[in-house]
């Protein structure tokens, strides 16, 4: 059912700003999909028409065999999960547990089952964040929305939500990601959606699309360490992550030793 569908959807304010123009998008069952761009993009107004926390003006958007204008708010969110960008937006009990009420396996998963007494607001922002997280894993939709989950974390961070986000794909969960964070998606996610002023100007693997200097230019975005150092060593243009970077340096200095 994690399957979603946009269909030539835009989405307007009632002031008339245009926040979406006419984007059409699927999303397979059991993706990590990451979708990038610079604010103002569109891309939170899009993963909210996921969810149904904003409905589109045109177009159509389907979860499953589901049309979002057909059920509400509260009804989609069971399926398609959304963590914000700022847990407090989100985080309501007096402790973890509370937030997290029936779902062990959640504060498993997210590594708080130590913290499961305390008081949400007593943990530091980063760990609010995978307490929101655990919360939405907790309800167990099949689509889960995180964003922006890399801001304010360190590398134990970063890894802990990769392992998270590589778990729930392996529970056949779909995960769907905003980021600034290039390297988290190159290293975490299987496609790569880019959007510029409220239209997606790309989607591809990672390697696809951090190859493509003329997107990256247009949608503001920086080419990756590996790639760039890459090219300036003529390492070919298969390198897009940073191990791959280091592989091709290895071969290369056993070469000059032979």
């Amino acid at each position: 059912m994690g399957d979603i569908l946009l269909d030539h959807v835009s989405f307007t304010y009632k002031n008339g700003y245009e926040a979406v123009s006419d984007i059409s998008l699927s999303i397979r069952q059991g993706e990590r999909v990451a979708i990038l761009g610079q604010n103002g993009a569109g891309k939170t107004t899009t993963v909210r028409m996921m969810n149904n926390m904003r409905r589109p003006t045109k177009g159509t958007v389907m979860v499953g065999d589901k049309n979002t204008k057909d059920y509400t708010t509260a009804q989609i969110s069971r399926e398609v999960g959304y963590v914000f960008q700022n847990p407090d937006d989100q985080l309501f009990h007096a402790t973890v547990q509370e937030e997290v009420e029936f779902g062990p396996k959640a504060l498993e998963m997210t590594g708080l089952a130590d913290a499961k007494d305390e008081n949400p607001f007593s943990l530091p922002l980063s760990i609010r964040k995978f307490v929101a997280i655990a919360a939405v894993i907790a309800s167990d939709p099949e689509v889960y929305i995180f964003d922006e989950p890399t801001a304010g974390q360190d590398r134990v961070g970063l890894l802990s939500l990769d392992k998270i986000i590589r778990g729930l794909q392996d529970l056949g969960k779909t995960v769907i990601t905003i980021t600034h964070d290039i390297e988290f998606a190159i290293n975490t996610f299987d496609r790569i959606v880019v959007m510029a002023k409220k239209k997606i100007i790309k989607e591809g693997s990672p390697k696809e699309v951090f190859h493509d200097e003329e997107v990256l230019q247009k949608a503001m975005l920086k080419t990756p360490y590996a790639v760039r150092f890459a090219r300036e060593l003529s390492l070919g243009e298969e390198i897009t992550t940073n191990e791959q970077l280091i592989e091709a340096l290895a071969r290369r200095e056993t070469e000059y030793e032979l």
